[in-house]
């Protein structure tokens, strides 16, 4: 598989755990984020190809748990990071997930972080934000 492949699909990856997430793509404080995302869903491609495409976009917006992609924005780069689990714990400042697959992750909720439902430990969660550093900060959290 290619570079821009691999790129492609992890970028794919990370929008469609957004849309999973039902996560409307929206808001200001994600835009950069979801942009870098979006622009990579638009290749150019034959008809065949974008129609093939679409089982595994389905297929990756049911079963996307967690991951990073690192994208190209106007003023240098930025990590994307999203997961889907389980709250294993939460304050007013920090949430902490637990993918199916064990993965955990503890998530700073920013300034500006858009919380979508009441965030509670035991809740579904899907939740987007940016790395910053060796700090993620969570960005949109919604509750399912």
């Amino acid at each position: 598989m290619t570079r821009s492949r691999i790129a492609f699909s992890l970028g794919l990856a990370g929008l469609l755990a957004l849309a999973g997430c039902g996560a409307a793509p929206t808001t200001a404080d994600v835009a950069a984020e979801t942009y870098a995302l979006t622009a990579m869903d638009a290749p150019s491609a034959s008809p065949s190809e974008a129609a093939a495409a679409k089982p595994r976009r389905a297929y990756l917006r049911r079963n996307t748990l967690h991951g990073e992609i690192t994208v190209q924005v106007k003023d240098g780069t930025r990590t994307v990071v999203v997961q889907r689990g389980t709250v294993t714990a939460t304050d007013a400042k920090t949430l902490s997930v637990k993918s199916s697959d064990g993965f955990t992750q503890t998530w700073t909720l920013g300034d500006k972080a858009k919380v979508q439902g009441t965030l509670k430990t035991g809740a579904e969660v899907g939740v987007a934000g940016r790395k910053d550093g060796s700090t993620t900060v969570a960005r949109l959290v919604r509750v399912k």
